[in-house]
């Protein structure tokens, strides 16, 4: 059997960047982690230990997106490796990164990174 758990639009001010100026002004993140596990006894049991607690994910986004970082791509990879050390039972994860209104030289909503493993 196949379950999913999704943790969408963690919402977080960080200073990713490769210019100067994003390291102190900072910016508005989204991060989404979706990851498939069993969770077959958590639902029979109604038991939080028998599956993965959101409260967690949560942690583990705020912590990494904390460190800054030059690139998405690289605060994405910190993120998948920190889950996939702490966060036992994860079949398949999926994070995606997305920087709003980024300085492009552009009228651009967002960027973002997806990261699958």
């Amino acid at each position: 059997m196949k379950h999913t758990i999704e943790v969408n639009g963690i919402k977080i001010y960080a200073f990713h960047g490769c210019l100067e100026e994003e390291g102190k002004i900072g910016g508005n993140y989204l991060v989404d982690v979706m990851l498939n596990t069993n969770f077959s006894l958590a639902a029979k049991n109604d038991d939080l230990t028998q599956t993965i607690d959101y409260v967690d994910i949560n942690k583990i986004v705020c912590e990494e997106m904390a460190i800054r970082s030059k690139l998405i791509e690289h605060v994405g990879q910190r993120i998948i490796y920190r889950i996939k050390q702490e966060i036992k039972n994860i079949d398949y994860l999926k994070i995606k990164v997305t920087k709003i209104c980024p300085p492009i030289n552009g009228d651009v909503d967002n960027v973002a990174i997806i990261i699958e493993e």
